[in-house]
């Protein structure tokens, strides 16, 4: 009985493979497109992909053009092609606006380019080019049923640029660059008000402005004090109670002992 059932399994698949491959070099567009409707069907999105791109340039303009258009979109994304799936979406978005399946489309489209976002170290054109995706689908379709995920997608995307943000700002601070890391903490604190990351920002915006006036020549030492004082009071204006309050208060001693000494 195990053998027989087996041995059954074994013929169906290769006449499935061997109908395949028939398809594939079949000139007959109707048998190769109810192929691939069953490979896509059966979940084998990669040989439903191959059958798709010979039908896409004849099938334009035909009855059955929106499924098939709609399926190859959908092959691509099931099988984690981003840059190909978002391109597709998109135009069969800008080749079907009132099919049933436009706001899943758009939808999809715009979060296949989210799934293209590299990790916060590296290059964020991506991440920039998905949320302006996103915030268009959003704009698009404001009571869509997909704007829960767009938003949460949207919420993603900006936590890895506001990382970035603030990566930038902390490296330069790590090198010595003082001057650059006030600048870089200054934008940071200005693109990202509600950040969570506000009190670490304030406190290395600080110790950026107090490292750079304790080791300024004496003619750029006062004013570069005061920046340093100032700092100090909006962190603690933002914290009273801020998790680098003992460094921080050490550091601000230091500052009005050095100040005293330009009032003599």
């Amino acid at each position: 009985m195990k053998k027989t059932l087996l041995l059954l399994i074994v013929v169906t698949l290769f006449y499935s493979c061997g109908e395949y491959q028939k398809a594939l070099k079949n000139e007959d567009v109707a048998a190769k497109f109810e192929m691939a409707t069953k490979m896509y069907d059966a979940g084998k999105y990669t040989k439903a992909i191959r059958l798709f791109e010979q039908l896409a340039t004849s099938y334009r303009g035909k009855p059955q053009a929106e499924k098939l258009f709609y399926m190859f979109s959908q092959s691509y994304y099931k099988t984690k092609q981003y840059y190909l799936a978002g391109y597709q979406f998109e135009a069969f978005v800008s080749g079907y606006p009132r099919s049933e399946k436009v706001q899943e489309a758009a939808f999809l489209g715009a979060y296949s380019y989210s799934k293209l976002s590299p990790v916060y170290s590296l290059d964020q054109a991506d991440t920039v080019k998905a949320l302006e995706k996103l915030q268009t689908f959003i704009d698009n379709y404001p009571n869509s049923e997909y704007i829960p995920q767009a938003n949460e997608a949207v919420q993603k995307l900006n936590a890895k640029l506001e990382k970035k943000a603030y990566e930038n700002a902390k490296g330069y601070n790590t090198i010595s660059d003082y001057k650059s890391a006030l600048i870089a903490f200054d934008n940071f604190i200005a693109d990202f008000p509600g950040t969570p990351l506000k009190e670490d920002a304030l406190f290395y915006k600080y110790d950026s402005a107090y490292k750079l006036a304790i080791n300024s020549i004496p003619s750029k030492m006062e004013e570069r004090l005061h920046v340093a004082q100032t700092a100090y009071a909006n962190l603690i204006k933002f914290k009273s109670d801020t998790k680098y309050k003992k460094q921080a208060d050490e550091m601000n001693a230091r500052v009005e002992t050095d100040l005293q000494k330009f009032t003599k």
